[in-house]
């Protein structure tokens, strides 16, 4: 168990506040994600039944049918870099740069470049490890049409404004370039969102309290949902910020969705 710290800014936060204005948003998920690095891997897959780990396969092998040697991808939101050491390997000198607003997630990627633990690829002469750097990914570092591929797993749900997150993103991206996000999304059929997201209310407040002694930690999850958009409205967001939508794969009945989409030319 990692209780949270005493001086956490947590600690009797009104969440409901911070998720709904735009100007807070981050205040709150930054902090909580600063928390839960260390055990965030284990978190996703154990919460997810192990489907996390097929969905982020499906995105995978999505990416490996554009992706060519020498192609600059950035992954956004990418924690412990399960993504963008997966995109690293698909091809030789593929240049991956890893970018999250948590400091200790960017911390734990580095460290798996150490440690080579059986989840992190090997990579061979050829090609290229990612690079982790903390960042925004509403004002990202990078020069305007300057990106070949972009990765976002669980990524614009959790920032304050998703269409300036995606506007951004258009910003940097090569015409034709190609866009793949993973996220959780807001069912539209009422009865199976009440019951998604009681599911996920219940299980993170559980795992939130059972591991950090603060239920909100994982209890977060139902209600950024919640606040969050379907996937149709998303696909909709993707083509008012210059995407076409080529695929959307969704999962648990709308709950999950993969999203292919191209920069238009």
């Amino acid at each position: 168990m990692t209780p949270v710290p005493a001086g956490s800014p947590l600690k009797g936060m009104p969440v409901e506040q911070y998720l709904s204005d735009p100007s807070l948003k981050q205040q709150f998920v930054t902090p909580m994600f600063d928390i839960i690095a260390p055990r965030y891997d284990a978190f996703t897959r154990v919460f997810s039944f192990g489907m996390d780990a097929r969905w982020k396969r499906e995105l995978l092998a999505a990416v490996a049918t554009s992706i060519a040697p020498r192609t600059v991808a950035l992954d956004l939101a990418c924690g412990t870099g399960d993504l963008a050491f997966a995109v690293a390997a698909l091809a030789p000198r593929v240049h991956v740069t890893g970018i999250d607003a948590s400091a200790r997630m960017i911390d734990a990627a580095n460290a798996r470049l150490v440690t080579r633990d059986p989840a992190t690829p090997t990579f061979v002469e050829g090609q290229t490890a990612p690079a982790f750097v903390v960042g925004d990914l509403t004002r990202l570092d990078a020069p305007d049409a300057s990106v070949d591929t972009v990765t976002a797993g669980y990524a614009l749900r959790n920032v304050p404004d998703a269409r300036a997150g995606l506007v951004e993103i258009a910003r940097v991206m090569k015409p034709g370039g190609r866009l793949y996000t993973l996220d959780f999304y807001r069912p539209e059929p009422i009865v199976w969102r009440r019951l998604f997201l009681g599911y996920l209310d219940l299980a993170g407040n559980a795992v939130g309290w059972l591991w950090h002694r603060e239920p909100v930690i994982y209890g977060y999850i139902a209600r950024s949902v919640d606040h969050f958009v379907s996937a149709d409205t998303f696909s909709t967001l993707l083509r008012e910020s210059g995407f076409v939508v080529e695929r959307v794969s969704r999962k648990l009945f709308g709950g999950v969705a993969l999203h292919c989409a191209r920069r238009v030319v």
